[in-house]
């Protein structure tokens, strides 16, 4: 483990950053693309607007958002300092 971790979490948060634009992006073109297949079949409503927009873009970030958020965890180093402080010691372990 790093004695200084503050690089490793700064470059977590930038590389998070950056994968929640890329993220949004990512949402905002299916939502396109969905919208353009509906309109092939028959004339767009507003409410069917509406909910396709809501339902794809919100589902898109919220999914792999918290997938995202989950490697930011890793990265940074949450998950170590949970992990050592779970974690069994022989000197704390009474012995019979």
């Amino acid at each position: 483990m790093p004695e200084n971790p503050a690089p490793d979490r700064q470059r977590a948060i930038a590389e998070f950053k950056r994968t929640m634009l890329w993220i949004g992006a990512l949402a905002i073109v299916l939502v396109i693309g969905i919208l353009w297949v509906l309109s092939l079949g028959s004339p767009l409503r507003p409410h069917m607007v509406v909910a396709t927009v809501l339902g794809v873009f919100i589902s898109t970030v919220l999914g792999c958002g918290l997938f995202a958020a989950a490697f930011f965890s890793d990265r940074s180093g949450h998950d170590r300092s949970v992990s050592d402080a779970t974690a069994h010691r022989e000197d704390d372990i009474d012995a019979p």
